[in-house]
């Protein structure tokens, strides 16, 4: 039996996205994951309930710093505001960690079915904001609209912080989207 070495799940992770990288998503099994980490099959599955979750496992923890954040904004602020606090949480929670997030999305982009769950992810983020939003009192349609335009601020920034050749952070193209989508609904271009 092997010597037990620490940050199993780390390992697991990082040799999951080299192995999705180098052969695709479909073409990767648990079992490989494990080898190439080091560990056993079994290992994995402590860790992981199947391959997709080494792409969407950090997702309840980002929904719950979104809604607290939205939940905790202090009560002057509007809903887009409010939502705006929970971006600006997002950003830091996923600030470092543009490399990875730049490979997971080119994983994401290359397989329908991972596609399709990116955007139930989304969908249930903004469910999330929406219900917290109405915990402060915001009734709907407007918990829900600014929820949906801040789930669609969050796309747009995100999609063009993972660009190749961008060299801007997250929180800033966030900002700058929720700044467009104002301007927007403003009636200006």
């Amino acid at each position: 039996m092997g010597r037990w070495e620490p940050n199993a799940r780390g390992r697991l992770e990082r040799a999951a996205i080299e192995l999705f990288e180098e052969r695709g998503f479909d073409q990767t099994t648990a079992a490989e994951i494990a080898a190439r980490a080091g560990l056993t099959e079994r290992t994995f599955f402590r860790h992981f309930a199947d391959k997709r979750e080494v792409l969407f496992g950090g997702v309840l923890q980002l929904q719950e710093r979104f809604v607290a954040a939205v939940a905790g904004a202090p009560a002057a602020r509007g809903p887009i505001e409010a939502v705006a606090d929970g971006l600006r949480e997002i950003a830091a929670m996923l600030g470092d960690n543009r490399e990875f997030a730049t490979v997971r999305q080119s994983i994401i982009a290359a397989n329908p079915e991972l596609q399709e769950r990116e955007l139930i992810k989304l969908a249930t983020l903004a469910g999330a904001v929406g219900e917290a939003l109405r915990g402060r009192g915001v009734p709907d349609p407007a918990a829900s609209l600014s929820a949906e335009a801040g789930i669609a601020a969050f796309k747009v920034g995100f999609a063009r912080w993972v660009e190749p050749a961008n060299s801007r952070g997250l929180g800033e193209l966030i900002a700058e989207s929720l700044d467009q989508l104002r301007l927007v609904t403003a009636g200006g271009s």
